[in-house]
């Protein structure tokens, strides 16, 4: 049992592509699937679908992305974590490297990077940031 299924879903993607590996595979969750669809958005991995295991649970399949040989993702962190959650105001959402990264949250409006956050005024629960 994991006890923090998003940080082990970032490890996974961490992992995968420090070991060039072409596809990354998690279990599926609506929260780890719009982590993911963020990820294709700002072009850090190429591809995202759903599939299935050999148990028949849903799990959700990451094409890695590589530019010259080396992962477009360099660093991935989560920020709040089951035992310390950290929340920001819409003024008080971090930049990830002055803008070059993108800080992953929850809002009200659902899971957002910091800039549409900001755009929309709104706040939220900082999940990760991704450089």
């Amino acid at each position: 049992m994991h006890t923090d299924p998003i940080s082990d879903f970032l490890t996974r993607v961490r992992n995968a592509s420090a070991a060039n590996k072409d596809i990354c595979v998690a279990p599926h969750s609506k929260l780890k699937a719009a982590i993911a669809k963020i990820l294709l958005d700002e072009g850090f991995v190429k591809e995202v679908k759903e599939g299935q295991d050999e148990k028949g649970h849903k799990t959700l399949e990451i094409g890695l992305k590589y530019v010259d040989g080396e992962p477009s993702i360099n660093g991935i962190e989560r920020v709040s974590k089951p035992g310390l959650r950290l929340y920001a105001k819409s003024s008080d959402i971090p930049r990830v490297l002055n803008g070059l990264g993108v800080c992953i949250l929850t809002t009200p409006k659902g899971v957002m990077k910091d800039r549409d956050a900001r755009r929309n005024k709104l706040g939220g629960e900082l999940i990760c940031n991704v450089w």
